[in-house]
């Protein structure tokens, strides 16, 4: 509910959790629901970056299936740590992209695969931030402070927005880049290159 243990507890109280079961840290609800008889299914991470790793860990340690949003952790080494955690526990852990359930992507994605937009020659993908275009962490805004934190957002929490985007892209084009052949659609061919960035896409 919180980083803070005090304010943690309130808010459940708050939602009518069961005292016993508001618990000040998700250390202290891994180890508490790892011991109950109706302990929870699965627990869902939607923290900033940074404390993704940490809870994923406790509750897989724990047996607890885990969902977490992307990013799946703010370091390459952390990473691959938490993959081999998941392997060894036999544990569901499933990673969010969470706009791939929008209907407007779900039904691109259809549209290409059946063919009805044609041969795919250009992909671009904008995802505007207008409310960080002003130094917004400066007045105490925290989802602007751990955004712009690198600490807590990763080398560039930017490349969580580009990691969005470039999921969006393998998951609406995938289909027209197999079928592309090899494997491997480029992007912005021929003239288009030498107005705009190529790019190019293994899948």
């Amino acid at each position: 509910m919180s980083s803070d243990p005090a304010k943690s507890k309130a808010a459940a109280l708050e939602l009518h959790i069961a005292p016993e079961r508001a618990y000040g840290s998700f250390a202290e609800m891994a180890a508490g629901e790892a011991k109950r008889p109706d302990r929870i299914d699965a627990v869902s991470i939607v923290t900033p970056n940074h404390v993704h790793f940490g809870p994923a860990k406790a509750f897989l340690e724990a047996g607890i299936h885990v969902i977490c949003d992307k990013p799946l952790t703010t370091t390459v080494e952390d990473a691959l740590a938490l993959a081999e955690i998941v392997r060894k526990s036999g544990l569901i852990f499933g990673l969010t992209h969470n706009y791939t359930g929008y209907p407007l992507v779900r039904q691109a994605r259809e549209m290409i695969e059946a063919g009805e937009v044609g041969r795919i020659r250009v992909v671009q993908v904008e995802y505007a931030q207008d409310w960080l275009t002003t130094a917004v962490e400066a007045t105490g805004q925290k989802q602007a402070v751990w955004r712009t934190d690198p600490a807590q957002s990763g080398r560039r929490d930017r490349w969580g927005y580009w990691d969005a985007r470039l999921q969006h892209r393998v998951f609406c084009y995938g289909a027209a880049m197999r079928a592309g052949g090899g494997g491997r659609l480029d992007f912005c061919a021929g003239a288009a290159a030498r107005r705009q960035r190529p790019t190019a896409i293994e899948v």
